[in-house]
């Protein structure tokens, strides 16, 4: 991946500091925390500091180049955003469908962090209704009152 070509696409200031951080974390299959690409930057020999790492990771996510994972106890995994599947919601009344994207990357960090298991497969069932025929149901029940 050309570092200094996605930078400057996000209009974000080619750095040195900001090119190895993100070559670390697009090193990495998983997600890495922030203290871990502090260290490996050290081992690199890059005098970067541990603020200057935390303010890169933001401005990254913000720009969308990056997934920031919430794992509880303020600890946060990082991860270059990539192609993701997607899931169909699809109304149980109307059958419109909308798609999103996979609401379980949060939740496989959480696990991955908590319990030291890497999911490999998920399914995930989801029944919905859209908002026109919410207000449908809500119209029809005080229509019956």
């Amino acid at each position: 991946m050309d570092y200094e070509a996605l930078l400057k696409e996000k209009k974000i200031k080619v750095t040195l500091g900001r090119v190895v951080i993100l070559e670390i974390i697009d090193k990495y299959s998983e997600a890495i925390s922030a203290d871990n690409i502090y260290e490996q930057c050290r081992d690199k020999g890059h005098n970067v500091d541990l603020s200057t790492v935390y303010r890169s990771l933001d401005l990254f996510e913000r720009k969308g180049i990056i997934e920031k994972f919430n794992l509880g106890d303020g600890k946060c995994n990082y991860k270059i955003k990539g192609h993701k599947h997607k899931h169909v919601i699809e109304c149980s009344l109307c059958h419109k469908e909308v798609e999103i994207e996979c609401p379980m990357l949060p939740v496989e960090e959480l696990i991955k962090n908590k319990t030291g298991f890497v999911l490999i497969e998920h399914e995930l069932k989801m029944k919905a209704l859209c908002q026109e025929c919410v207000n449908r149901c809500e119209k029809n029940k005080k229509n019956k009152v």
